[in-house]
């Protein structure tokens, strides 16, 4: 996979959030929520549980339809369409080719009864892809890009460790070379040290591909190790946003004060 080149359509967003809402019932999941998300570029959107966010990322990556709102993604031919005006089938296609998603929980996406290499070679397979020795040459290439041996390829993920799970659901998600990932807490239930390993992981891939990121975290030090900027949730609402380091320096709002400051407690 060739690393990201800059090119003009760069200077436009890739992701446009305009006044996304959605509701349940009477309760705010998230409440006129606007952002713009650039090539390149990774967004960590925080909060404590029930703050809207895990509902806000569901709803940009189409797996939550908004009760109001426009979410707009800019195709590979450079057109803004609105994700919630596209068909069934073309927003499956975009979860297959430009899109990722990596969950907390491994198991939610892999494919547990089938091996290591065929998680990995079927996402080629969606795409097109049919020379069984170029799958497997590819998928033993991505599993040594995530550190797993190559003897472990015909393993299936029931014999992995957790740490070893989510670097494989992340090769199955980055081989098809997505534009865009979506992750939900993707250190989320894993040891200190495991936690450290993986994000060093994203961040290298996230660099060396160029690729943009929503990642979800209720914590501020993955959000201050991945993210260029920050969106801080609250009840639904966004309260502050702004490059992480500014947000995580100098927080303007109590409840992200509160935030930053439980984190610096001994």
């Amino acid at each position: 996979m060739t690393p990201h080149t800059a090119d003009a359509s760069d200077d436009l967003p890739l992701l446009r959030v305009s006044n996304a809402t959605k509701y349940y019932g009477d309760r705010i999941g998230c409440k006129d929520v606007n952002f713009e998300l650039y090539p390149g570029e990774v967004l960590a959107i925080v909060g404590e549980s029930g703050s809207g966010k895990t509902t806000l990322l569901n709803c940009l990556s189409t797996r939550l339809a908004p009760t109001s709102g426009v979410i707009e993604y800019r195709n590979r031919v450079g057109a803004m369409r609105n994700l919630y005006e596209m068909n069934e089938a073309e927003r499956r296609m975009l979860m297959r080719t430009d899109w990722g998603f990596v969950h907390q929980h491994a198991s939610d996406g892999l494919r547990m009864s089938v091996s290591a290499g065929a998680n990995v070679g079927e996402r080629l397979m969606a795409i097109g892809a049919r020379h069984y020795g170029d799958i497997r040459a590819t998928a033993i290439d991505w599993l040594d890009r995530v550190e797993i041996a190559e003897d472990r390829i015909d393993d299936d993920p029931r014999a992995f460790s957790g740490g070893m799970r989510q670097r494989l659901q992340i090769a199955r998600n980055l081989v098809t070379n997505p534009r865009l990932v979506f992750m939900d807490e993707p250190t989320g239930g894993l040891d200190v040290s495991v936690q450290a390993r993986l994000l060093d992981l994203i961040r290298g891939l996230v660099s060396d591909l160029g690729l943009s990121v929503i990642i979800v975290t209720h914590d501020l030090a993955v959000a201050r190790l991945l993210s260029d900027r920050t969106l801080v949730m609250r009840r639904g609402h966004v309260i502050e946003t702004g490059l992480t380091d500014q947000v995580l320096d100098d927080p303007q709002e109590a409840y992200t004060q509160l935030l930053v400051s439980s984190i610096l407690q001994p």
